[in-house]
This record gives C-alpha cells, structure tokens and sequence, in this order.
C-alpha cells in the first residue's frame, strides 16, 4: 500500500470547520485507507481563493492527492471546476466522468456536476460535491484508483 498524502479542501461560502461534514467525512475515509491527511482548508466560493489553496496544498504541502468539496454545481458562486484548471497542467478527464456516470445510478442531478479531475505537477486533483452523502459516494468511487494513479505520476510502470 503506498501511504498517500490527502489534502481536503472545501470550497463554500457558508460552512464552518464545525459544521463541514463533507470534509470531515473525506477526511475520515482517508485515515480509514491508511492514508495521511496532509492538509485541510476551507475556502469561499471564489476563483482565486480556491486557486491560491489548491496551489498551496499540491506546492507547499506536497499532498499527492487533493480532494475538494462543493463548489461544482450550476450556482453562479460554484467556481471549483474553473479554479483547478486554472492551475492544473493537464485534465484528468475520466476520473470526473467516472464519478458523474455511477452517480447517475444514485441521482439523476448526478448529470448537473460540473466537478473535473486535474493533475498539477505531481498531484491529483479531484472535485467533488458538497454534500456529505455525495462527497462519501464520489470517494467511493474514485478511492480504489488513487494509489495506483500516483503511482503512475511518479514514474511508476503500468500495472
């Protein structure tokens, strides 16, 4: 198991550290996989504050990954998506697809995520919803690929 390095970010204009449950909830599946949580953060909605963490989180913190929260939706305040590509080298675009597609099964709203998937440098960037229950699924989803998808940011072989 490679031990990875999980920043959470959440992006939201009203949630506290108190009452983030979507990032605490991430931050918890992470430690249940072994996992080190490296960074967390709670950001308003806006491009650059969320911009300037990302960068802050994959730059300074050395996360290998980093998960976000809220942010994707269809709200004229939802800037997540065009704040990781902003300081994303390359998208990542099946990781975002792959989330939309099984919680489709779940919420037919599923198709009004806006949410993407981005590598900066060396690390992973994955949105997610802010809802807990969404943020828990959207986990679910994408969790059993992250080691090896660092893995292969690293110069690891195809397995």
């Amino acid at each position: 198991m490679t031990r990875l390095r999980i920043g959470v970010l959440t992006c939201s204009d009203s949630r506290t550290e108190a009452d983030d449950t979507a990032g605490a909830a991430l931050r918890e599946l992470t430690v249940a996989r072994g996992w080190e949580p490296a960074a967390y953060a709670i950001v308003s909605d806006d491009a650059d504050a969320i911009a300037a963490a990302l960068v802050s989180m994959a730059d300074s913190a050395g996360c290998d990954v980093i998960l976000t929260a809220g942010g994707t939706g269809l709200s004229l305040r939802d800037h997540c998506p065009e704040a990781t590509l902003s300081v994303a080298d390359r998208p990542v675009p099946g990781i975002a697809e792959a989330i939309r597609a099984e919680s489709l099964a779940i919420t037919k709203r599923a198709m009004l995520s806006r949410g993407v998937a981005a590598q900066r440098e060396r690390t992973l960037i994955i949105n997610l919803p802010g809802s807990e229950k969404a943020a828990r699924e959207g986990f679910a989803i994408v969790a059993d690929q992250l080691e090896h998808a660092v893995e292969m940011i690293a110069g690891g072989g195809h397995a």
